[in-house]
């Protein structure tokens, strides 16, 4: 504890951080020293306990005020947006140039938090619960150029916080709870400020003349006061130039005093949320009519038939006024209007822009009549979601200067349109949106459209054309059509061959086959084509959008045939990234250059392995690119495997040995003979053709002459007729007592004999007898008998045999021996 005595001060005060460095585990550790130290002591335990309780109440403190922004990007704007902070987080460097503290539930800012922000230029404080602003809190500030405060509960403002940020820009106060901005001007240190804005919806409720003191210039200046009720007159005088206003007020008495302020100053005015109910109250805006505005935007206002007149004939006294602007407003009326505009050709409107105007009862619309002096040096209409169904013939008529009408979004039909373009309607026309409205007849549509010589981009994009007839009519000079999502599902010749510019994405188009010699830019995305277009039809194509149709491939061929393209865009298709299109796009030479979103729209959809994969990085195996090489290959191994099975097939007899195995099952079948039976041979002789000599000649003869005589079955003599032979040999078997062999060369060499010698084989195992007696016809070698007669060698290698003997003295012997054998039924020779 000695080195930490001299600390408990400074802890206790809260004024030094270096105390605070020592780790809670230590604390702990300490604490639990003291404790066994003065256990006999009760008041230095609940002292040690305060401490304790202390350090760690700081230190948990500490750890919320040392967070540190977790976003913080290569330009330093550390982003610590909706991260639930009470207090504006410690730990903030010299390098930090942004600061998002936006969306927290910060209340108070301290001198110190922001010290160490000299170099910050952006700091959102918006939508926190900042009540209390220390008065050097932005002293450091000196390089802010944008600063957000609003939606916080400041009920008071003070110069004091300004003071210092000279290059402050850009300073956002709305949304707070103050009711005016102080006693003294708020802003008069700010020289270089370009965009404010300030009030609330709740309490601001006037606005003193020297609120706006020591501003010169503005580029945007937003008012919110819908409770604004009091407007001292000069207040805003002072700023010389205000490029656009936005005055969110409902007084229109407040709005008037105001706008007179802004005669020389103001060049674009924006009003929301007010109404003019009646003509008188329209009049207070006549100081319009002698002031230097240009643009006049209208935001959720409310007009009706008497109003709007009014402020029609204040708008174009207005010398210098060219455009006005309705958005989300409203029109309470039927197009009834009393008197003329009265317009001077000098000053007259050239830009109306209407968006979504909503006219309660705009089926009962009249004509329009009255504004007909407003039309003329219109060069620009747009009238959008506004339920327009029909612009008669008398006004489209007066539309002499119109350059641009967009009509988009609106309930025109095809019959209504003929009718709006009537002849000497829009006769300058160059550009006409007619998108999303309830169009039908695509031949019809160019009909109506075909006087306008000066038509060259038409959109009827969003209608519902469906089948297009073969032939149309088109405005002579017609370059961009734009019939995107309009359910086509097949081009024909009615598309103008004059085009430039063609957009036919969003149908449910199989191919694209036109012949359009013009055509620079073709987009045909969201469709249904397999394949490229067809370049001959389109030579001059630059750029080409195919993206989500269902191509799967294109080639050198296909991709060279447009010879100047630039851009192509096929991303989102479903492609077969196959050995030669891998190979073509990954190392086409500039491709990379010519398409576009490439490579993260370009996937892969098969083959299975590398689907999902990015064109540009997928690999296929040799295999898969080279699939006929690959299946010629293993064919050929096949085709070697097989004949290399059949010559060692023959070389090792597996045909014979498989007729072998077929009769032996064959033999198998057959029911089992009883060991009692009548035999009708003594024995089964055999023997090679070779040997039929010695064996008819010589066996024959003095076995079947022998007293008692013995019967041989021979296959010569005693196989049936017709019957099939392996079918005698085993008959022939089974019907004797003994099988007689008689071995030679030759008898080696006979398929037959090896029959004869298996299925002897088979009863002398299957039986348990010994049906076998070899006679060696002549000495043979055991190294010259064929491998496949290994039965041949078992039986010769367990059995003993029978040697024909060469000397005349010894035949007799032999004689009786096997006169013995043939006897002797039951015993095995060996």
């Amino acid at each position: 504890m000695k080195n930490q005595l001299p600390c408990f001060p400074y802890i206790i005060s809260f004024t030094q951080q270096k105390c605070f460095k020592y780790e809670q585990n230590v604390i702990s550790w300490e604490f639990k020293q003291m404790l066994n130290q003065r256990k006999s002591n009760t008041k230095h335990i609940w002292q040690v306990w305060i401490f304790y309780m202390v350090i760690s109440a700081n230190r948990s403190e500490e750890k919320a005020t040392t967070q540190v922004c977790p976003s913080c990007d290569a330009t330093h704007f550390c982003d610590c947006s909706s991260m639930d902070l009470s207090t504006i987080p410690s730990g903030l460097t010299t390098d930090v140039t942004g600061l998002n503290l936006s969306y927290n539930s910060i209340e108070h800012v301290r001198e110190n938090d922001l010290k160490l922000g000299v170099n910050l230029r952006v700091l959102l404080l918006q939508s926190n619960q900042v009540r209390t602003i220390d008065k050097d809190s932005f002293i450091f500030l000196g390089k802010l150029e944008h600063l957000d405060l609003s939606n916080n509960k400041l009920t008071h403002l003070s110069p004091i916080w300004f003071r210092h940020l000279f290059s402050l820009q850009q300073l956002n106060i709305q949304g707070n709870l103050y009711t005016t901005l102080g006693e003294n001007p708020l802003f008069s240190n700010l020289k270089n400020l370009r965009y404010l804005h300030l009030g609330n919806n709740n309490s601001f409720s006037a606005i003193q003349k020297q609120d706006f003191d020591g501003i010169t210039v503005l580029e945007q200046l937003e008012i919110d006061g819908q409770r604004l009720r009091k407007y001292e007159s000069g207040s805003l005088a002072t700023v010389n130039s205000i490029n656009h206003i936005i005055i969110n007020i409902n007084d229109v008495q407040v709005l008037s005093v105001m706008l007179e302020d802004l005669i020389n100053s103001a060049i674009c005015i924006e009003l929301r949320n007010i109404a003019f109910n009646t003509a008188n109250e329209s009049s207070l805006l006549e100081p319009m009519s002698h002031s230097i505005m240009k643009k006049l935007v209208l935001k959720n206002v409310l007009f009706t038939d008497e109003s709007v007149i009014r402020v029609l004939n204040i708008l174009v006294q207005a010398k210098q006024f060219l455009e006005l602007q309705v958005d989300d407003s409203v029109l309470r009326g039927t197009g009834k209007w009393h008197g003329q505009i009265e317009v001077n050709r000098e000053s007259a409107i050239e830009v109306i822009t209407v968006q979504k105007l909503a006219i309660e009862q705009f089926y009962l619309f009249s004509d329009l009549h009255g504004v007909e002096n407003l039309l003329g040096n219109i060069t620009k209409t747009t009238v959008v979601n506004t339920n327009v169904f029909l612009v008669p013939c008398s006004i489209s008529s007066h539309f002499s200067s119109l350059l641009y009408l967009d009509l988009s979004e609106n309930l025109l039909a095809d019959p209504n349109l003929e009718h709006s373009s009537c002849r000497g309607a829009w006769p300058l026309l160059q550009t006409f949106n007619l998108s999303q409205n309830t169009l039908g007849d695509l031949e019809m549509t160019g009909r109506s459209l075909s006087h306008l010589k000066h038509l060259t981009h038409l959109d009827i994009s969003r209608n519902n054309f469906g089948e297009i007839p073969e032939l149309c009519q088109w405005p002579e000079n017609l370059k961009y059509l734009n019939i995107s999502g309009t359910q086509i599902p097949k081009l024909t010749t009615c598309i103008p061959q004059t085009l430039e510019v063609l957009d036919v994405s969003s149908n449910i188009l199989n191919d694209f086959r036109l012949k359009l010699p013009r055509l620079k830019e073709l987009y045909i995305a969201k469709n249904k084509l397999k394949t490229l277009p067809d370049a001959p039809f389109i030579p001059n194509l630059v750029a080409l959008r195919i993206s989500r149709n269902k191509l799967t491939s294109f080639f050198k061929e296909e991709f060279g045939s447009f010879r100047k393209i630039e851009t192509l865009d096929a991303g989102d298709n479903n492609f077969i990234c196959s050995c030669e299109f891998l190979s073509f796009i990954q190392y086409q030479e500039g491709i990379a250059n010519v398409l576009a979103n490439w490579p993260e729209n370009y996937i892969c959809d098969s083959p299975s392995s590398v689907r999902g994969q990015q064109v540009k990085a997928a690999q296929l195996s040799l295999f898969e690119c080279h699939r006929t090489l690959a299946v010629s290959l293993i064919c050929i191994l096949v085709v070697l495997v097989i004949l290399f099975i059949v010559i060692l097939g023959y070389k090792l007899h597996v045909i014979w040995y498989m007729k072998m195995t077929w009769a032996w099952l064959q033999a198998k079948r057959k029911p089992r003979k009883s060991h009692n039976h009548d035999f009708c041979y003594d024995a089964f002789v055999s023997y090679s053709e070779r040997d039929s000599e010695w064996v008819e000649n010589l066996m024959v003869q003095e076995l079947e002459n022998a007293i008692p005589p013995f019967k041989l079955c021979l296959h010569k003599r005693d196989f049936v007729p017709g019957k099939w032979i392996v079918d005698n040999i085993i008959d022939s078997i089974e019907k004797s007592h003994k099988t007689l062999f008689v071995l030679s060369e030759h008898f080696v060499q006979s398929e037959w004999c090896k029959y004869e010698l298996e299925f002897s084989h088979f009863r002398l195992f299957d039986e348990h007898n010994d049906a076998a007696i070899l006679i060696l016809l002549e000495p043979i070698e055991e190294q010259t008998i064929p491998k496949r007669f290994c039965k041949l060698r078992k039986i010769m290698n367990t059995k003993t045999y029978l040697e024909w003997p060469l000397d005349e003295n010894q035949q007799q012997i032999f004689w009786n021996n096997l006169k013995t054998a043939l006897k002797s039924y039951d015993v095995i020779l060996g």
